[in-house]
């Protein structure tokens, strides 16, 4: 994998991915994902893939002073802009294939739409096994398909119209694991109980279409691969194409599903 289909930003893509996209599409989700995983005060907690740490955060205000998080992520940028804003999760850089933790270390893992980035997604699913305990809960998110998420569809097209697949692809990356069946054969194998799948409704929101084509570029991989031409080409051709999903008050809103898997550990 390149850093576009990796999802790794540069350091001002992830101040501009904090300030933009948590609020856009992904503040939504930790309490999901933490009721998924039935976190309780005094827990110990991983996040894999923690980002900037909207979900190690959320995680910490349910585990309280006696319980204990700590926050993984292999990109510094993002880690950076994570510890700058609380020292009540330990943040950890570190690869999710190879977790530097012991094993039957904690009472629960999630991870917050990070599966879909890493080199080896099955290595990283027993990695996460390993390091929870016996009876120990597993809570992962990743988002459901592209043709099911209609404003991201419609960007992929544009984009790749514009500028090719491969810029496309930057895009198109969040959106690999959406078939379930897909999703599912990277926990074959693993000593995992009651294993389930659930497909959650959730919802993009920017302010404005401006904002949505200045978020998705500029706080994310295409950063790194658009100049300023290119962005102000791409920000013209989506007021024309990409106009069905402003409302009349101008903000950009549509359909983000994701799937949530839990288990538990044998």
């Amino acid at each position: 994998m390149d850093n576009i289909t990796r999802g790794q930003v540069s350091r001002n893509a992830a101040e501009v991915y904090d300030e933009f996209f948590l609020p856009a599409l992904f503040e939504e989700w930790p309490d999901r994902i933490l009721e998924a995983a039935r976190i309780e005060p005094g827990e110990s907690i991983l996040d894999v893939a923690c980002g900037t740490g909207v979900l190690a955060l959320a995680a910490a205000e349910r585990v309280g002073q006696n319980g204990s998080v700590v926050g993984l992520d292999i990109n510094e940028d993002m880690l950076t802009v994570a510890r700058r804003k609380a020292s009540s999760v330990e943040w950890r850089h570190g690869q999710a294939e190879n977790l530097p933790f012991l094993d039957a270390y904690f009472d629960a893992v999630v991870s917050q739409f990070g599966l879909m980035f890493f080199d080896d997604r099955q290595a990283a699913v027993r990695e996460m096994i390993r390091v929870l305990k016996p009876d120990g809960r597993l809570a992962i998110a990743v988002w459901d398909s592209l043709e099911n998420t209609p404003g991201y569809a419609a960007a992929t097209g544009l984009l790749r119209r514009l500028f090719g697949d491969s810029v496309a692809d930057g895009l198109r990356a969040p959106y690999v694991l959406g078939d379930v069946a897909v999703l599912r054969s990277l926990f074959d194998g693993f000593d995992l109980n009651e294993m389930e799948i659930k497909t959650h409704q959730g919802k993009a929101s920017f302010p404005s279409l401006e904002s949505w084509m200045y978020t998705d570029v500029k706080g994310w991989t295409l950063a790194d691969v658009l100049d300023e031409a290119q962005f102000e080409i791409l920000l013209k051709e989506a007021k024309r194409e990409l106009r069905q999903f402003v409302g009349e008050d101008g903000k950009v809103t549509f359909r983000a599903p994701a799937h949530i898997i839990t288990s538990y550990k044998m």
